[in-house]
C-alpha cells in the first residue's frame, strides 16, 4: 500500500520596499536580536503579528494572559494592580504573583473574554507608573 502526501506550497511574492537609514537599521538589529534567518521572514512574522493584533480588537472570545513585573518596593503598586483587577472580575480567571528576588515581582493574570475588554483590562495594568515591563498574549478561544 501506497502512502500518497500531498504539500502545499504557498507562492512568494517578491517586492521592493524603501526604507530610510535608521528604520533598515532597526530592522537589521531585530533580524539579528530575533535569530531570523533573512529580513523577509523578519518582516512576514512582523506582518502577521500586526493581523492577529487586528483581530484582538474584535469582539471574539479570547484567552490569554497579561504579565506584568514591577519593583515590590515601589510604593502601591501592588494596591493599583488589585484596585484594576476589582474591576475585571468577570475576565479575570486566576491572578498569580512570582517574586524573582528580593525587589522584582512578576504578576501573571490568566484571563478569557473578548478582546476587547482584555486589551482594556492589559492597558490599564500595563500603563500604571512603576510598571517595568507588561504584556498581554492571548488566542482566540471561541
Amino acid at each position: 500500500m501506497q502512502k500518497i502526501i500531498s504539500v502545499v506550497y504557498m507562492s512568494l511574492k517578491r517586492f521592493g520596499v524603501s526604507l530610510e537609514d535608521d528604520l533598515l537599521e532597526s530592522l537589521d538589529n531585530y533580524v539579528i536580536n530575533n535569530g531570523f534567518a533573512n529580513r523577509s521572514q523578519a518582516i512576514r512574522f512582523l506582518i502577521e503579528k500586526n493581523v492577529a493584533e487586528q483581530k484582538w480588537q474584535c469582539n471574539h472570545i479570547v484567552a490569554g494572559t497579561i504579565i506584568v513585573m514591577y519593583d515590590q518596593l515601589k510604593k502601591d503598586l501592588h494596591a493599583r494592580i488589585t484596585d484594576i483587577q476589582q474591576n475585571y472580575t468577570d475576565v479575570i480567571l486566576s491572578s498569580s504573583q512570582y517574586y524573582l528576588n528580593s525587589n522584582f515581582c512578576l504578576h501573571i493574570v490568566t484571563v478569557k473574554g473578548t478582546a476587547f475588554r482584555l486589551t482594556e483590562l492589559s492597558d490599564k495594568l500595563t500603563t500604571i507608573k512603576g510598571i517595568k515591563h507588561g504584556k498581554l498574549v492571548m488566542s482566540r478561544a471561541d
